[in-house]
């Protein structure tokens, strides 16, 4: 798990000051090591820096002042094989193939047996190794074998090629900027705006989508020019003519019509599950669990004993969690395993909140809760935790889609939309609700977030008409049943904003978090299920509560779904250092014409309905985020 950088300049070379920068700007996110590689006029040499171990220091020269045209820099966070045997860029070792990687390849084992038997030997124990050897056997094929999460750049001398790759549901994050002068590439969006070809301007459609879905839709980000490469593709680059060409190598499997029992189900979920959690254990540093109280989180950990008898399980507590707690702390000793419970105050999590919310590159609408889990698992020296993130959008767990039944009705009568004339809140929401002529549409009611009507009436006119209202191109199969719905749910909830948020919460304190849920075996062979095995509309995530039935205790089984973050209507209510917080902050940006100020203070004033306050958050945290990305 670490954090890569890199650039690729067209038309001349460049000075080495962006790539350092760049790369100090990911700090965080591997503070073990650090390296570079940098290919000017047909030649190429590897780099150490001020943050590389003493070892890798006696290696290579430290990285000063130099020019280069293609620059790779990377950040480790040290998980499997410590030594420096693991360092990168890695080199094969004729030098004309160069890696850099971020992630974790769970089945590297199994690969590095099948190159083995094909005649490739081994200089370290690392996946890292096991990918850049697989790439020189199976070039771009290499990417569907992986298992695991990833985020991978391969310089290719010999085929004169620069290939980035991103893994299946895109838990590992990796952004780019492209223009005539070049290509710069990173794990976040602040290593790209060190470099000099970056110049940070709002992107409103980006920001448009974001304001609708709580997270801004892939590949768009809230940055002009600077896109997420999508999740199960890779691009690449001609290094002759910096022709550009991208390609997907998997899709979501479609459900099947066969004969299958639900028990028969529940057995391969209950293996494949145990299969994955064996892989995802392996790490040469300590490894915990966090449960949340859920089911999701603390099967994982019930399961996980078996094959880590000490394994280590936490659970964070804030306002309103005390039944997630208890029911967290009866399950670790129905299974018995170690247990700790931290704690987070009032002030904890208002301590730092503007550099928290400041460190996410897009506005928010919550507090993040696992930064606090992360910051946990660092001061415990917990580099590796699994967690039970996937498991919602992997079998129907959100409570909104036990309402697609009714909606898949009532959509029939959408077109009494065209006969509400009066504009009072009730009848707006009646209009939004009668407007959801897709899935798309449904999905994104579902994200309880502004709705269309609103933002238009919250942007200052000569912002909204240069905005593309038109999302289509963002549409997916629209099949009319749940099939449908869990392609949104695995494309945008999980992709565009779960996995996104948890890899910039862990990295934030160096930490890797591991998602059991999210094998290969796994996703292929529940998406590949008839539906109405995966889905009755009457109870959430019915497969993994039958799975975990002969597991965990029946108050977790019986919990109600609940989010996993900080109650933001609650410090609201009683914080006034929170409300001092926002109004500070809506001041502000009411002064940057950007908004309607009135529509600001009528949404302050006015918190009516239960998620009001959601709206209030995305103010302010587009308030910080500009605050932190574009003013000096």
């Amino acid at each position: 798990m670490c954090g890569i950088t890199g650039y690729y300049s067209f038309h001349k070379s460049i000075s080495s000051t962006n790539i350092l920068e760049m790369n100090q700007a990911v700090k965080h996110r591997g503070p073990d090591d650090e390296g570079f590689w940098l290919y000017d006029n047909e030649h190429g040499i590897s780099f150490s820096g001020n943050d590389s171990t003493p070892k890798i220091k006696e290696q290579f020269p430290i990285l000063q002042e130099k020019s280069s045209g293609i620059a790779l820099g990377f950040r480790r966070l040290s998980i499997i094989d410590l030594s420096e045997k693991g360092h990168q860029p890695m080199l094969s070792e004729n030098e004309q193939i160069i890696i850099t990687f971020n992630g974790e390849i769970y089945n590297f084992k199994k690969l590095r047996q099948e190159l083995e038997s094909l005649g490739h030997s081994f200089r370290s124990n690392s996946d890292t190794e096991v990918i850049l050897k697989g790439y020189q056997e199976w070039g771009n094929s290499t990417f569907a074998k992986l298992d695991g999460m990833f985020a991978i750049c391969i310089v290719d001398l010999t085929n004169k090629k620069l290939t980035l790759a991103r893994d299946r549901v895109g838990m590992k994050p990796l952004f780019y900027y492209q223009s005539e002068e070049g290509l710069v590439w990173a794990s976040e969006i602040k290593a790209l705006l060190k470099n000099e070809f970056v110049k940070p301007e709002i992107n409103w459609n980006g920001v448009y989508t974001n304001f609708l879905f709580q997270t801004t839709l892939a590949p768009q980000t809230c940055f002009r020019d600077i896109l997420s490469l999508e999740p199960a593709s890779f691009m690449t680059i001609d290094l002759l003519d910096q022709k550009i060409t991208k390609e997907k190598f998997w899709i979501l499997p479609s459900p099947s019509e066969k004969n299958v029992s639900e028990e028969e189900v529940v057995r391969t979920i209950d293996k494949l599950l145990s299969e994955s959690i064996s892989e995802q254990l392996y790490a040469d540093v300590p490894v915990a669990v966090m449960m949340s109280g859920g089911i999701d989180s603390t099967l994982i950990a019930s399961k996980s004993k078996p094959f880590n008898p000490n394994i280590n399980t936490y659970t964070i507590s804030y306002p309103f969690s005390d039944e997630e707690v208890k029911n967290a702390s009866l399950a670790a000793r129905h299974f018995g395993v170690s247990h700790e419970i931290k704690e987070v105050s009032d002030d904890e999590a208002l301590e730092q909140l503007k550099e928290n919310i400041q460190h996410f590159e897009e506005p928010y609408s919550s507090f993040e809760v696992l930064i606090n889990a992360a910051k946990y698992a660092h001061d415990k020296d917990f580099k590796v935790v699994l967690s039970g993130n996937g498991a919602d959008e992997l079998f129907a767990g959100y409570s909104h889609t036990l309402k697609l039944n009714r909606w898949l009705l009532m959509k029939n009568f959408n077109f009494v939309k065209l006969f509400i004339f009066t504009k009072d809140k009730f009848s707006q929401r009646v209009k939004n609700y009668f407007s959801q002529d897709y899935m798309f549409d449904f999905f994104r009611q579902s994200q309880i977030s502004m709705m269309p009507l609103e933002i238009k009436k919250l942007l200052h006119p000569s912002v909204f008409k240069n905005i593309n209202t038109d999302l289509s191109g963002y549409h997916v199969s629209e099949s009319k049943s749940y099939s449908g719905y869990f392609e949104y749910d695995m494309k945008y909830s999980l992709s565009s904003h779960h996995v996104f948020r948890d890899d910039l919460s862990a990295m934030k304190y160096s930490v890797e978090f591991r998602y059991p849920y999210l094998s290969n075996s796994l996703i292929n062979y529940v998406a590949s299920l008839p539906e109405h095995i995966r889905f009755n509309g009457v109870q959430n995530k019915p497969l993994l509560r039958k799975t975990a039935e002969k597991y965990l205790p029946e108050s977790v089984l019986n919990m109600p779904k609940k989010g996993f973050s900080f109650p933001v209507h609650y410090f609201i209510k009683n914080e006034k250092r929170v409300r001092d917080f926002i109004v500070e902050n809506l001041n502000s940006l009411k002064k940057r014409n950007f908004f309607n100020a009135a529509v600001i203070d009528e949404w302050w004033n006015h918190q009516e309905h239960e998620y009001d306050w959601v709206k209030i958050w995305q103010l302010v945290t587009f308030e910080l985020w500009y605050q932190k990305y574009f003013e000096k």
